[in-house]
């Protein structure tokens, strides 16, 4: 009850009808382990019993509780809903934290390149974070804000000038990918009619993907286009954390506050998602959701590199 009521009055999400039409979409909200890949399939020496699984799941009842926390919140591999309790969410998201959770400090990262095909990205096996948004959604901040560096990831008061798939190399063991942003970018026509094969090729081809942080600004209404990218992204099974930035800003005279933008796009996301993907807050300004981010990414990635 207490879980319920610390989500219900942070969106105020409305309960589903139960004679409203099961969503058409699904999402992935982690990637498979790599041990249990196709194209590492053939080599594994333990092969998952997925059907015995799947049989043991549908013979357990779900009880209405259980049932509300996987629609509104993400519980990662290795929880059950029923084991959630309040200080397991990091605050300002609906993210669990589970056993997967670990290192999280960045303690140096390093430019590797620059592609301007799918096809040339690094293949070293290494998993990553695509970090996606449109052009003036403060990725560029958020990135430098991570790895608490600046520069590190150029930012430009001109939107839209990344138009390359950029790698960065932290820890020496992931990568952090900067992609070119959508929706407003001043570059020429060829230029953005490439950017929706070159990325999407991305997406699609790229089995090193853990997942894709798609940033959301929060100092502004629900965009078309981003819910558009969300959709597009969930058809395709691609996981993604929504992160909702420029959390600080305040209130404009006619406009919403951040948290009620985020409410709002909560509740588009709801008409498409039987599972809400996770989320969280952040400001590049302040550092908010900085160090939570950081420890979500560490469960997918640890999680998916086992």
């Amino acid at each position: 009850m207490l879980l319920r009521n610390r989500l219900t009055s942070l969106l105020s999400l409305p309960s589903p009808s139960p004679k409203a039409k099961p969503p058409p979409l699904l999402t992935l909200p982690f990637r498979t382990p790599r041990s249990f890949s196709t194209r590492n399939y053939s080599n594994s020496t333990r092969k998952p019993d997925v059907s015995a699984s799947a049989s043991r799941a549908a013979k357990q009842p779900i009880s209405d509780a259980a049932r509300f926390l996987r629609t509104v919140l993400f519980v990662p591999p290795g929880v059950e809903p029923e084991e959630v309790t309040d200080d397991m969410i990091l605050p300002g998201s609906n993210i669990v934290i589970g056993p997967y959770a670990g290192h999280a400090q960045i303690k140096e990262v390093e430019f590797v390149k620059s592609s301007s095909r799918a096809k040339d990205c690094p293949r070293d096996n290494k998993p990553e974070f695509a970090i996606l948004g449109r052009s003036n959604v403060g990725k560029s901040s958020l990135i430098n804000a991570l790895v608490r560096k600046k520069e590190v990831a150029l930012t430009s008061k001109r939107p839209g000038k990344t138009q390359l798939i950029n790698h960065f190399l932290v820890n020496k063991s992931w990568y952090m990918v900067d992609l070119p942003g959508y929706g407003f970018a001043k570059a020429s026509d060829a230029a953005r009619m490439d950017w929706s094969s070159f990325t999407k090729g991305y997406f699609l081809n790229r089995e090193t993907l853990v997942s894709v942080l798609l940033l959301i600004d929060a100092s502004v209404p629900p965009q078309k286009i981003d819910l558009d990218c969300a959709n597009w992204l969930g058809r395709n099974n691609i996981p993604m954390t929504f992160v909702f930035t420029k959390c600080d800003k305040m209130k404009a005279s006619k406009g919403k506050r951040p948290d009620e933008n985020i409410r709002d796009f909560q509740e588009l996301i709801r008409e498409n998602y039987q599972q809400h993907p996770p989320w969280i807050m952040t400001s590049s300004v302040t550092g908010l959701g900085r160090d939570e981010l950081l420890l979500h990414m560490s469960q997918l990635r640890n999680y998916w590199d086992q």
